[in-house]
């Protein structure tokens, strides 16, 4: 039980301070920072893809490792659009 508690923490304070970083952005400089971000999306579906994969884990897990995969790809995917879209806005005519 303890160990779900010290865990809740970490996430509860790791949204506080990605919330924080992420307003503090100015404009400019959001699609790069997504950019780089899709890397670490990358990570995190190499991760659920593991875990959803996993044959000895209860169904809960599968199914969280599932979802992890579906919401990661979104943003790898969205990620790589608007990436590709900043870049097609300095290409020359």
């Amino acid at each position: 039980m303890t160990d779900l508690v010290g865990l809740l923490t970490v996430f509860v304070l790791a949204m506080f301070v990605g919330f924080e970083v992420i307003t503090k952005v100015p404009p400019t400089l959001h699609t790069p920072l997504m950019s780089g971000s899709n890397a670490i999306s990358g990570i995190t579906v190499i991760g659920a893809l593991m875990l959803a994969g996993h044959v000895g884990e209860p169904w809960l897990a599968r199914t969280l490792g599932f979802l992890a995969v579906v919401l990661a790809m979104v943003n790898v995917v969205g990620g790589f659009l608007v990436t590709h879209r900043m870049l097609r806005m300095f290409r020359r005519k």
